[in-house]
């Protein structure tokens, strides 16, 4: 019997990293790295041995994807922001055996995923840019879960996260954190716009819809977060669809979940997009009313209304 110690919703916004070198930028994202801190010190406290990411950066055109080879090492730079992110090392170990296990578990709830341990891949900046400040040290084993999901309902992905949580708590010997990581409302500025938006929301009305969801995260108001998630993933420009987000509250126990959100960095605006660093409580879920998966053969992320 393993735990699920830790949830937490965390942004991995790039300028994070420009935040650490010489220059105009320095320094000005240290808000967003002490929210990192702060859950992984929570982390270690709890006795975490591996820490699931939610990758949204990750993205698949078919099934679900994790990466749990047995050890990552490199120099990433991104394709997406090349000036952002360049030549930055990272090193940590994987963990086959958690990621094999979550891939049974989630096959057996009718959510088809393909476990990876004897692969090259690499994890994307999703993933590497948290791990950049959670696990210098290489404290925890990380597995890569995709959630840049093109052709996925969210309510699969819904199941994912619940059959992930089964798979700890029923079959792990050891304790997991898992992160949605990714931003909230996700519209970037328009090209040639980018310096006047770095620390600002593309528009009031992505602001005020993103610091509502932060509202009822705080309240807990999940039975309408739920039956709001498809219509905000899309009018709100969520990244990767927010199935990082699906994934994480179907862990949690979906509409049924308990918790109240803790905000650890608060919602501050990058490039554009709406980011913030919470914590999730977990919480006893036993009879959790996870939505029933899509059949295989249906597609389209544009369908995920019918979650």
């Amino acid at each position: 019997m393993g735990t699920l110690a830790l949830a937490a919703k965390i942004t991995h916004v790039p300028s994070m990293y420009l935040s650490e070198l010489d220059g105009p930028r320095k320094g000005t994202r240290q808000d967003a790295i002490d929210g990192h801190l702060e859950i992984d010190r929570r982390c270690r406290a709890l006795g975490v041995d591996t820490i699931v990411v939610f990758d949204t950066h990750w993205l698949v055109n078919a099934n679900y994807h994790i990466n749990c080879a047995p050890h990552f090492k490199g120099l990433y730079t991104s394709n997406e922001l090349p000036h952002f992110i360049s030549n930055m090392g990272f090193e940590f170990p994987g963990n086959p055996a958690l990621g094999q296990l979550l891939a049974k578990i989630c096959n057996a709830h009718s959510v088809e995923t393909l476990a990876h341990d004897a692969t090259t891949l690499n994890p994307e900046y999703g993933t590497l840019v948290p791990m950049r400040y959670m696990n210098a040290d290489q404290h925890y084993k990380v597995v890569s879960v995709s959630a840049l999901c093109q052709a996925h309902y969210l309510n699969d992905s819904a199941r994912l996260g619940w059959a992930i949580r089964r798979a700890i708590e029923d079959e792990y010997d050891g304790t997991v954190a898992i992160f949605a990581s990714g931003s909230l409302s996700h519209r970037f500025a328009q090209n040639g716009l980018a310096p006047e938006y770095a620390f600002k929301i593309w528009s009031p009305f992505l602001e005020t819809l993103d610091q509502e969801v932060v509202r009822m995260w705080q309240r807990g108001d999940w039975t309408a977060f739920c039956a709001m998630l498809p219509e905000y993933a899309a009018k709100g420009h969520g990244e990767g669809f927010m199935h990082d987000t699906a994934m994480l509250l179907g862990a949690l126990g979906w509409s049924g979940y308990d918790g109240q959100a803790e905000v650890v960095t608060p919602y501050f605006g990058a490039s554009g997009t709406g980011q913030i660093n919470a914590v999730f409580p977990v919480t006893p879920q036993t009879g959790a009313a996870i939505p029933a998966a899509q059949a295989s053969s249906a597609r389209g992320y544009q369908a995920v209304s019918r979650l």
